[in-house]
């Protein structure tokens, strides 16, 4: 994966998920106003969406939560109530309460899936997951996603992956494909450090299979060079010689000038990997 693709899915997402939140929200109070259920002009509920605005500029985010909840609750079945639960979807993100997040983000596309910022949704649904226990957004210590446990980014990709192919269009769309093209080579690169976790313990057949599906599920990623060689070395030490030498050439033909060439006949040194 290129550097810049790793400065892309790695920045700080705050300010950028704060546009994208105001974006989805002007969206809908521009609906607003073709509602004729609306209740933003109703002073009590106004009042009470701008104090919790202000809230949230303040940093008093639990007290901006509850302000949000209470909105939709006095403006049931209207706009106001759907940017309501976004407001609180974004704010439950922002403090790392991924669990209440997600759970306000999936109960609006449920209730709403028609809405106009459902592409938002989708987005923020998939960051709360891509962001989920990761720390792609923040510092980096010595952690890499394909190391770490996967249901978390297979569940950011379907949000993407909806998200593309239901808005294409959307203002969301280039930055959830940047995305899904780093969870699918995140996710080979993770059937790959499993089948090297076997290679090293001599669970050779093992490996060969758990390198194998990389090649299978994800096609064209970066960590197919190394799932072959995998496969090839595996090959080799189970005594398959003609297996191991078909993916040699295979290794040859799709990557003439890959590294893992010169190490075909020096298997130990993924030992020291």
């Amino acid at each position: 994966m290129s550097s810049a693709l790793r400065s892309t899915v790695r920045r700080n997402p705050g300010h950028r998920v704060l546009l994208a939140c105001t974006l989805a929200l002007a969206t809908l109070l521009g609906a607003c106003a073709s509602d004729p259920k609306k209740l933003s002009e109703n002073n009590d509920v106004g009042k009470l969406y701008e104090e919790a605005r202000e809230e949230a500029s303040a940093g008093a985010n639990e007290r901006a939560i509850k302000l949000f909840e209470r909105i939709e609750g006095l403006a049931a079945g209207t706009l106001l109530a759907q940017q309501a639960q976004l407001e609180r979807a974004y704010l439950h993100f922002k403090q790392r309460e991924n669990a209440q997040a997600l759970a306000t983000v999936e109960r609006f596309l449920k209730l709403h899936p028609t809405s106009p910022a459902a592409d938002y949704a989708y987005y923020l649904q998939g960051l709360i997951n891509f962001n989920d226990d990761l720390g792609l957004f923040g510092s980096i210590v010595g952690t890499d996603l394909a190391e770490r446990d996967q249901q978390a980014a297979r569940s950011a990709y379907q949000s993407f992956k909806q998200l593309v192919e239901r808005y294409p269009a959307s203002k969301y769309a280039p930055d959830a494909r940047v995305r899904i093209n780093y969870i699918i080579n995140s996710l080979a690169a993770h059937e790959v450090h499993v089948a090297r976790y076997y290679f090293r313990r001599g669970a050779f057949v093992a490996a060969v299979n758990r390198a194998q599906q990389a090649l299978v599920d994800f096609r064209g990623v970066p960590a197919a060079e190394e799932a072959l060689y995998l496969m090839a070395t595996s090959y080799d030490k189970l005594g398959l010689t003609t297996l191991r030498d078909d993916t040699w050439r295979v290794l040859q033909s799709n990557y003439p000038k890959s590294s893992w060439l010169a190490q075909r006949s020096d298997s130990a040194a993924l030992a020291t990997r």
